[in-house]
């Protein structure tokens, strides 16, 4: 596999945005989940448990990942293949993850404090009211900034919570004017997320990352080698930074979304105001059509 460096071309319909919007990766099938022993079997299961005492607690399964590229590179994924995950009687099976980024950049500090909103609660709660699986691919700075938010949305099994960077700075040059990470950073810049999110509260973290503005490079995969992630982009532009039209972004979901898919969004109130306005019409018109939605983990899994 040979990964040069992504020209990003959807991303010119959202013009030199500073929140994480961008596209374009290498689809590479997903490593398999691990397999759960297989459960003992007895003729009496009761009698069983009474004599073996308390059932020890279940660990969870760890997040499914892949594997290092060629010469240990970060792995990319954008959407499920087709033909993987379950399959039905009408081809691969209807799933599509929606997925969030809270972007916030390292020095947008002095915005939040005269007001700026970069967070969307209203949102969050439209999803947990729709019973939608989503992830929210997260800043550092945003979990700083909003900490009781990050807890609540890592401890509701609703969310996971990927890692969008700590800073927001872009991974390659140039990147919609973003500021740039030195590659010797890059790994600590991901960890000083992670920690972020830790100290907040939150539990449901996974090791995915997206990178700010979608840009990257084989230098950028090699840096972040160390940090043992898996990044993730996607096969769907939303289309709602910036967008103040919520029935624009919906049918560019909509005509976008096939089995597998996995869709770009933004948790960011002050830079995408019609997400949440347009989520209300995107989840009952795709589950009228039979998708289910999924978490990246699971997207992953299949």
């Amino acid at each position: 596999m040979n990964i040069s460096v992504r020209n990003l071309t959807a991303l010119g319909l959202l013009g030199a945005v500073l929140v994480g919007c961008g596209r374009e990766a290498v689809e590479t099938p997903p490593a398999p989940p691990a397999k759960e022993p297989a459960a003992s079997t007895s003729p009496s299961p009761r009698a069983s448990a009474a004599a073996a005492g308390p059932k020890p607690a279940r660990v969870p399964a760890a997040p499914p990942t892949m594997a290092p590229g060629p010469g240990g590179l970060t792995p990319v994924y954008t959407h499920r293949a087709k033909g993987a995950g379950k399959a039905t009687a009408k081809g691969s099976e209807k799933v599509v993850a929606l997925t969030f980024d809270a972007d916030m950049t390292a020095d947008q500090g002095p915005r939040a404090a005269q007001g700026e909103r970069f967070d969307n609660p209203q949102l969050i709660e439209t999803l947990r009211r729709l019973k939608v699986d989503s992830t929210v691919f997260m800043t550092g700075r945003w979990a700083e900034e909003y900490p009781d938010q990050a807890k609540s949305i890592g401890r509701d099994p609703r969310f996971e919570i990927a890692n969008h960077s700590y800073s927001h700075y872009a991974f390659a040059s140039p990147c919609y004017g973003l500021p740039t990470v030195a590659k010797p950073d890059m790994a600590d810049d991901v960890q000083r997320a992670f920690d972020a999110f830790r100290d907040a509260g939150a539990v449901n973290v996974v090791p995915y990352f997206r990178f700010p503005g979608g840009c990257y490079d084989d230098a950028a995969l090699r840096a972040l080698a160390p940090a043992g992630v898996t990044a993730v982009q996607w096969d769907v532009v939303s289309g709602d930074a910036f967008a103040r039209d919520a029935d624009a972004v919906a049918e560019q979901v909509l005509d976008g979304v096939k089995p597998g898919s996995l869709v770009v969004m933004h948790c960011t109130r002050s830079a995408a105001p019609v997400t949440e306005q347009a989520i209300r019409r995107i989840v009952p018109e795709l589950r009228a059509r039979g998708y289910r939605f999924v978490k990246v983990s699971e997207l992953m899994g299949g």
